[in-house]
């Protein structure tokens, strides 16, 4: 029986045979990876320049948007490049090193958005304790503990997933290096030690989906109370961006992990990984800008001085 020190490569899933479908899906990935970049980069610079976003809101909308950019740039790029190059493998090294900071990216960014649900309760619920509840040492240790626990989440899924045996080749049913796939590869018996890391996962995401639904509820019965209808849409203003983000992000992943076996297929799985890990970081940036308007003002201003130092350059 080949082990797991037998495997020098892992193969990937191709998403086309033909060149022509490939250098289509080259193009396309290339567009969407530039958009988010664009995008979240964006985001980026207008809260680091603008002094008006130095809140709680905008500095962990800036952990979300680093988050985005370390989560799609793990995956994309090296789709793109078996597409344009025409393969599909990946070594063992980077194959390790893709589930580590996915799951790294993409739990730390679940643990932001719970975070961020927090950051809104207390703003609308307890607005006089703001300042108290939310000052400058306690967001950041809040980022820490949340990029804390989406490093630790990944250690622990890395060093369990591929300190298994190979038992099923080295063909990964997937265009990234994803976990379910990887296990898929080794004998069943000894997957069962996944299961106390998925334990884990799975307590911290409940708990944080948890913590968000409650916050969420508190939130709109708050809102609803308000007497302004100008106080009502400010607060709707600044929730339903977040609220859409974490519906995206969610239901997509929960689609991907939790249907049943009846239903998977490798088209349907491929479709899917598409829509919870490239979807999302491309299109925060601009969920969160269509209702904030210090934002998309600060952006503005951001392109209007860049091209008038282009003009005078």
């Amino acid at each position: 029986m080949p082990n797991i020190s037998s495997v020098s490569e892992f193969l990937l899933l191709a998403f086309a045979d033909t060149r022509e479908l490939q250098l289509l899906h080259f193009a396309l990935f290339l567009g969407i990876y530039l958009a988010a970049l664009l995008g979240n980069g964006l985001i980026l610079s207008a809260i680091a320049c603008d002094h008006r976003l130095h809140t709680p809101m905008y500095f962990f909308l800036l952990n979300l948007a680093l988050l985005d950019l370390g989560c799609i740039s793990t995956t994309l790029p090296k789709a793109m490049a078996n597409a344009l190059w025409d393969t599909r493998a990946i070594s063992y090294q980077g194959c390790a090193a893709q589930v580590l900071f996915f799951v790294f990216f993409f739990g730390s960014e679940y643990s932001i958005l719970t975070v961020m649900a927090y950051d809104r309760y207390v703003a609308i619920c307890k607005p006089l304790h703001y300042g108290s509840l939310l000052g400058s040492r306690a967001c950041a240790q809040m980022a820490a503990a949340a990029w804390g626990s989406g490093f630790l989440n990944a250690v622990l899924h890395t060093a369990t997933t591929f300190s298994l045996p190979l038992c099923h080749g080295n063909a990964v049913d997937q265009f990234f290096c994803e976990i379910p796939h990887i296990l898929k590869l080794s004998c069943s018996d000894a997957s069962l030690r996944e299961v106390w890391a998925l334990v884990f996962s799975i307590f911290l995401a409940f708990g944080c989906f948890v913590f968000i639904v409650v916050s969420y509820v508190l939130v709109f019965r708050a809102v609803l109370r308000m007497p302004s209808v100008q106080g009502q849409h400010k607060a709707f203003s600044t929730c339903l961006p977040h609220l859409a983000v974490v519906s995206l992000m969610v239901s997509t992943a929960m689609f991907a992990y939790l249907k049943p076996p009846s239903i998977s297929s490798p088209s349907l799985d491929l479709v899917v990984s598409l829509l919870y890990s490239i979807v999302p970081p491309a299109a925060n940036p601009l969920i969160y800008s269509m209702r904030n308007w210090e934002l998309r003002d600060s952006i503005r201003t951001l392109l209007e001085y860049t091209h008038l130092q282009q003009i005078h350059l």
